[in-house]
């Protein structure tokens, strides 16, 4: 996980908040794929791939600060 810890804060939490947001409308994806998720319509593979893309920099982010303050 070395590679995650060389990687830049800001850009990846940039990156993050973009992939939160994106499309801005008329909804952001992740919340759409997480509404699905929690009304149990989330069934086809594409919208699986959607939520995990959307939400992989967001996991990443937690795990970078994690690391950073487990450390100290």
């Amino acid at each position: 996980m070395n590679w995650l810890d060389k990687f830049p804060l800001a850009l990846l939490l940039a990156l993050a908040v973009w992939m939160a947001v994106a499309p801005i409308s008329p909804e952001p994806h992740l919340i759409e794929k997480l509404r699905m998720l929690s009304q149990g319509t989330l069934v086809k593979p594409l919208d699986m791939f959607d939520l995990l893309l959307h939400s992989a920099p967001i996991v990443l982010l937690l795990l970078r600060l994690w690391r950073k303050f487990k450390a100290k």
